[in-house]
């Protein structure tokens, strides 16, 4: 189903209650009376078998009997009727339903029945379980929360309707309006990707606030939300950070894993901003309703108590912002409006006595400092000054400010809950933040720098990395050989081997039977040796005393693994040993212990994890998370967040380890887990790290039983398959393939060759330069509902690009394709369509377009020879539409 049928939620032009009441203290007329009183605007239906008779409201006793199909239904009934009213809906054409209704779960089958009736009539569901929804731009208010909410440009998504009821507390008396409110309910159809990918695309609504208490389709959830992310800031807080949700694994990997760390990973690469409480949730919506976006994070702050701008400084760190560097002739400027003890640097200490005309003085020079991106104004109490006049001072400063250029986020702390409540209603008039205590209005900041950074993020340029060559037959003959003895746990010998085969180093081990074939196992390695037991059913060899280390000679190794065999025979009675690993000891003093590891999460599927590793890795916790595939970019970023990137990086007398040599292994895992989803478990600990290079010391992996099981991939990786050599009409040689992140450059030097005409061809404009933004939109695309296609010479350089770009549901897409100038002519781009049309009848893509000046007589010439038909723009007559109906054929 479309999401474009979710569109009546936004501004229905009838409704209609199924369940109304005119019966006092009733859910149907709690429902109701919300409804009159927001002054909906459109038919209201109430559908009863009793008689509502109330004013503004047309009673209709069934479904049946309503004089037309209204936009949107609200179900209200006891839950066992709701199936049949779905299904009821759908008869007469309605294509939304709310169910308010509870008790539709799945023991009780009603759930399942509600779902099935609405996929036979075409509806889709909110809820059940849930508030109601209200759009106040659109006077709506369907739900049976306790208040209203005011019209405002956030968008409110929550799984909880307690959560609603508790924003509306929160905002009401702060004058903080929302665009669209929906609770989500148990998400039986209607899920938070869908009302995300509806209020990205919503002209009233400028930021959105999450709620979340889990997530039912990962895939589905990353690409909305990455979609989304890029173009509006999206704040999220999770529900159940408990360490009970921690399940029991064979690896480190899979104990480190919890759930909340890996939503937090997930939603750090979607681009969502991540809070950890009510009140920072709050404190977000209230800085991204009220600002401007930041341009930089330079801050200048103005006080009165030198004090407390301090304590303002020390948060700056932490929340991605730095004190700004004052110009000189801003300094000349306060100089000549401030006592000779000002601070004469920022913070601003306009000195205890500041009254109106400091405060005014100093405001506006930071405001007119081009080294400054934002302003914290301070108030500290005193009896010389009311903060009552300050706080009106800033407001008419601001005002007119504002119309002097560009505006600059300006956030307020009136310190004490006192104070701040007499500014309140002030500022709040003036749309300043205001603040109690110092950290908080710099937190406050720090959403704004994190929306700002989370979007750079999903568009940052990645640099090229060495090309990866994976040896995928040797990587399918493992894996299959294992399965084949039923084995689901790779012994370390064939873990390592499978690494090796995609080019990470390991240490050189040898297989050895029994203990006394330890000796044999020794030949070829140089002493000192290591022994380490074989065991499925033992994860931690070192736990169980089945690693022996800096042994002399082989005579020696192999006594060692028969003592070590028995004892852990005695000891241990239920483990099975298959034999022993034999290695040469690596002897690197100066190295780090790294954990690079994979873990199953049951929602979001292969989490990646890199950190400090060893015995104690579970103690030390030293541990970043992200879901695969990640580029080289990504894994750089990974190394810095830990704890142990400052070891990495040098320190004193010790120079660096190899740090792209840890990241391209961070790749190459990433890579082995997106290339085989037979892999449920890894750990490479530990990994071995210095200026010398990085060395592979153990390994173990866990599979799936049954052979080629669906991927489990919550971001979808680069279709590889989709590569492919071609042959155009002329006789040219052509590899196409699916572009990667850090193609931006090449596709930057691409589009150099390219005439002004056939840009203005491209992008519809006049285009001398194909800027960041733009080459990121190519190249920073999720597979899933955008996509470009390289064409590539022989010698490697791009001749041709196309992008094809879906809606939401995957059932649409519009294609944009540029050539080379000096490669038109030869074929090429009749090829590479060709190629992208094969792709999205595999992909279920049932209609394709593409949007071509009237005067493209060549593309448009191409594109009817390829099945496509031209049609005038209703809009503009200098553009036409061209259209191609495909016979899918939907991709799993």
């Amino acid at each position: 189903m479309s999401i474009r049928h979710l569109s009546p939620l936004l501004s229905p032009g009838s409704i209609a209650l199924i369940g109304a009441s005119a019966r006092e203290a009733s859910l149907g007329r709690i429902v109701l009376s919300n409804l009159l009183a927001a002054d909906f605007p459109g038919d209201v239906f109430a559908v009863n078998p009793h008689a509502v008779d109330l004013p503004g409201v047309t009673w209709s006793p069934s479904i049946g009997a309503l004089p037309l199909a209204p936009d949107l239904a609200v179900v209200m009934t006891p839950p066992a009727a709701v199936p049949d009213v779905i299904a009821d809906l759908g008869r007469i054409g309605t294509k939304i339903a709310v169910v308010l209704s509870a008790g539709l779960d799945a023991p009780s089958g009603l759930r399942t029945m509600m779902l099935d009736a609405a996929r036979a009539a075409g509806v889709r569901v909110v809820g059940p379980n849930c508030l109601g929804v209200l759009m106040p731009h659109a006077n709506l208010n369907a739900s049976f929360a306790h208040l209203a909410a005011k019209p405002g440009r956030l968008g409110l998504i929550s799984q909880s309707g307690a959560l609603v009821t508790a924003m509306l507390d929160w905002a009401a008396p702060r004058d903080i309006g929302f665009s669209a409110i929906v609770s989500a309910g148990d998400m039986a159809d209607v899920d938070m990707a869908d009302l995300i990918d509806l209020l990205a695309t919503d002209p009233n609504t400028d930021a959105i606030l999450l709620h979340v208490e889990g997530i039912t389709n990962a895939v589905k959830f990353m690409s909305a939300a990455r979609a989304a992310a890029r173009v509006k800031p999206i704040v999220a807080i999770k529900a159940g950070r408990s360490p009970d949700a921690c399940r029991a694994a064979l690896s480190h990997s899979g104990a480190l894993a919890g759930a909340y760390p890996v939503y937090r990973a997930a939603f750090e690469q979607a681009g969502i901003v991540m809070v950890d409480s009510l009140t920072q949730l709050f404190d977000a919506a209230e800085v991204l309703c009220k600002l401007p976006p930041l341009r930089g994070n330079r801050l200048a702050i103005v006080t009165n108590g030198g004090g407390a701008g301090v304590l303002a400084v020390d948060e700056l760190p932490g929340c991605g912002g730095r004190l700004a560097d004052l110009d000189p002739s801003t300094i000349e400027t306060l100089d000549e409006h401030l006592p000779t003890t000002w601070s004469r640097a920022n913070p601003i200490d306009i000195i205890g006595d500041a009254g109106p005309v400091r405060y005014r003085a100093a405001i506006a020079a930071a405001w007119g400092d081009p080294g400054v991106d934002a302003i914290l104004v301070m108030h500290c109490p005193t009896a010389m000054a009311s903060p009552i006049d300050i706080a009106e001072t800033l407001s008419e400063q601001l005002s007119l400010l504002r119309k002097t250029g560009p505006a600059k986020p300006v956030i307020a702390c009136w310190l004490g809950d006192a104070t701040c409540a007499s500014a309140g209603a002030i500022l709040g008039r003036a749309g300043i933040p205001l603040f109690s205590a110092p950290d908080d209005a710099v937190r406050g900041l720090g959403y704004l720098l994190a929306a700002q950074a989370a979007r750079a993020a999903l568009t940052e340029t990645v640099p090229i990395a060495r090309p990866s060559r994976p040896d995928r037959k040797e990587a399918a003959r493992i894996i299959a050989a294992a399965r084949a003895e039923g084995r689901p746990v790779l012994n370390e010998i064939e873990a390592k081997a499978l690494l090796s085969a995609y080019a990470i180093p390991v240490v050189t081990t040898h297989f050895a039977a029994a203990a006394g074939d330890v000796v044999d196992a020794c030949a070829g390695l140089t002493a000192p040796y290591a022994v380490k037991i074989v065991s499925p059913d033992i994860s931690h060899k070192s736990d169980k005393g089945g690693v022996a280390l800096g042994l002399c000679d082989p005579a020696v190794a192999a006594a060692r693994a028969f003592t070590m065999g028995e004892r852990i025979r005695r000891e241990h009675p239920e483990a099975r040993i298959t034999g022993f690993a034999v290695e040469k000891m690596c002897v690197r003093p100066h190295a780090s212990e790294l954990l690079i590891g994979v873990a199953n999460d049951p929602t979001f599927g292969p989490v990646l994890l890199f950190g400090a590793g060893g015995k104690a890795v579970e103690a030390i916790n030293d541990i970043v998370m992200a879901l695969p595939p990640i580029h080289i970019g990504q894994a750089r970023e990974m190394i810095g967040r830990t704890r142990i990137a400052r070891l990495l990086a040098g320190y004193r007398d010790e120079r660096a380890a190899d740090l792209a040599g840890i990241a391209e292994t961070l790749v190459a895992v990433s890579n082995l887990v997106a290339d085989w989803p037979d892999i449920v478990e890894l750990d490479i600990n530990p990994l071995l790290a210095d200026a010398d290079g990085i060395i592979c010391l153990d390994a173990r992996v866990v599979i799936t039983r049954e052979a080629r099981p669906a991927s489990r991939l919550a971001i979808r990786p680069v279709p590889t398959e989709w590569s492919a050599d071609l042959v155009t009409r002329s006789g040219q040689m052509i590899h196409v393939r699916p572009v990667v992140p850090s193609d931006e450059a090449a596709l930057a030097a691409f589009f150099e060759h390219v005439t002004p005409e056939d840009l203005r061809f491209r992008f519809l404009s006049s285009v001398r330069h194909v800027d960041h933004e733009n080459l990121a939109m190519m190249t920073h695309v999720d597979y899933r509902r955008t996509i470009s296609f390289l064409a590539l010479e022989p010698g490697g350089t791009i001749v041709a690009a196309v992008l094809l770009a879906t809606d939401a549901d995957r059932s649409r897409a519009e294609i944009a394709m540029s050539t080379r100038s000096d490669w038109k002519g030869r074929g090429v781009s009749y090829v590479l369509l060709g190629h992208v049309l094969r792709y999205a009848e595999a992909e279920g893509i049932a209609v394709l377009e593409a949007v071509e000046l009237a005067d493209h007589s060549e593309a448009l010439r191409m594109e009817r020879e390829l099945g496509f038909t031209a049609l005038a723009c209703p809009d503009d007559p200098t553009l036409r539409i061209v259209r191609r109906q495909q016979s899918t054929a939907r991709a799993a």
